[in-house]
């Protein structure tokens, strides 16, 4: 009898470890990816299923609207859904499922459930998970219509139009060729606005065609989108061309100082301070505008300047605005390079203030730029002050308009003391004349926000 006990007592310690093993590693994990929030005409099931071995023994997908159910995939009928394996593991589901895909899905709110379960050996211990998510189908396309009237753009100037886009919330704004500029709520200029009231700053790019065409879009999360004709008088404009020398005092002064203070670009050859300046005209300038273009997103959703914007006092202009410039050598032509600013210079070291109310979101060394400071104003607008002596500002600080940002100075690409000062559209160069004229800012900005209002 006693043997027979400990015979039992060893299949239950058997049992229960092998119980235990076969449980080893839990439930499936379900991740959802996507859909997020909207499915329209078009949208995408993405889902991670992570169980040990990557095995499964059930992986169901369903959607659900209006009390109805669609199989969007199982093991025995994947039913056009793409299973990979991502790792050992890992499993990712995809299949379409906007209306293309499922012809029967309606506007609304929809549901997706994944259910997943894996098996021990010997079909022991079968451990079930299952993950939803809600989510809107919005089949119907936006609406958007321009508000304000008489748009004029100066070849490489800026721009607003007032429109309206419904619903609300979608991504809208304007589109110059196969450049984007976000639209923002009206009400963010201080005025009380229906929510789907909407204003662009927008710019004509120097380079770019003056038949180039202006549209107003909006598109949702769903794939939804619609589009309307901007009508713009557009001016055209020559630009100056002008003859820069480098000496060698100038090499020996600013490249080795660049690239000390630049430690994410590397010269081919250091000691070759020719070559060097090469690279950081040409390859540090492209880096450095891809920087200042990335700024743009962190752009506030208010209207934060007021009037027109502020230039350098008693300044003499030096360089303007898209001077395209050809570098010399010892009387031999090495580069060719578009200045995108003006350059203003008053005496060493003045006091450079803030041309318009604005928060700090760079206040540090920025490659051929030197020590930089940039404003942001609001709604896609900002400015750059560059080649500073010294910096009196930090990042996330709120500057008033004429309050003293550093002094001016020649760090960077600067062959004297000066200001370098820049105004940006979505992080674009443009042309500062209209920005400091107030009967720009008149007809081109606040008539409009009245008119709107």
């Amino acid at each position: 009898m006693r043997y027979l006990l400990a015979l039992v007592v060893i299949l239950a310690l058997a049992f229960g470890g092998f119980w235990v093993y076969a449980g080893r590693g839990g439930a499936p994990v379900i991740t959802i990816d996507k859909p997020q929030t909207l499915v329209g005409q078009t949208g995408t099931l993405d889902v991670v299923v992570t169980t040990p071995g990557g095995k499964l023994s059930e992986l169901n997908a369903t959607l659900e609207q209006g009390g109805q159910s669609v199989a969007l995939f199982s093991l025995a009928q994947p039913a056009g859904a793409t299973l990979k394996q991502e790792g050992a593991e890992a499993i990712r589901l995809t299949r379409g499922i906007g209306r293309a895909d499922i012809p029967q899905l309606k506007s609304g709110d929809a549901r997706i459930t994944i259910t997943a379960a894996r098996t021990g050996p010997f079909g022991l211990r079968r451990q079930v998970s299952a993950a939803t998510r809600s989510f809107q189908v919005r089949l119907e396309p936006p609406r958007v219509a321009v508000l304000s009237t008489h748009h004029f753009v100066n070849l490489g100037g800026a721009e607003a139009v007032v429109y309206r886009v419904t619903p609300a919330d979608v991504v809208s704004g304007v589109k110059v060729g196969e450049d984007e500029y976000p639209g923002f709520a009206l009400s963010g200029a201080g005025v009380s606005a229906d929510p789907s009231i909407k204003i662009a700053f927008f710019a004509l790019l120097f380079d770019q065609d003056v038949n180039t065409p202006f549209t107003v879009f909006a598109r949702d999360e769903a794939g939804n989108g619609a589009s309307a004709p901007l009508d713009a008088k557009v001016f055209s404009k020559n630009f100056r061309r002008s003859r820069i020398e480098v000496a060698q005092p100038f090499l020996q002064r600013a490249v080795p100082a660049i690239l000390q203070n630049t430690p994410g670009f590397t010269a081919s050859n250091p000691s070759d301070l020719l070559q060097s300046f090469l690279e950081i005209n040409r390859d540090l300038r492209q880096k450095n505008a891809q920087q200042i273009a990335a700024l743009a997103k962190s752009t506030a959703k208010e209207m934060l300047w007021q009037g027109a914007f502020l230039q350098l006092g008693n300044s003499q202009v030096e360089s303007l605005f898209a001077d395209h410039r050809t570098y010399f050598y010892e009387n031999k032509e090495i580069d060719q390079q578009v200045h995108l600013g003006f350059d203003l210079a008053v005496t060493s070291a003045v006091p450079v203030v803030a041309a318009n109310k604005g928060r700090v979101v760079n206040a540090d060394f920025l490659g051929i730029y030197g020590n930089c400071v940039i404003l942001d104003h609001g709604m896609g607008v900002q400015s750059l002050y560059a080649h500073l002596s010294s910096i009196d500002v930090k990042v996330g600080d709120t500057v008033e308009k004429g309050q003293t940002l550093g002094r001016s100075g020649m760090t960077g690409l600067a062959g004297g003391d000066h200001l370098h000062f820049t105004m940006l559209v979505n992080g674009h160069p443009v042309n500062a004349v209209e920005w400091w004229d107030a009967h720009w800012i008149e007809d081109r900005v606040m008539r409009k926000i009245r008119e709107a209002r």
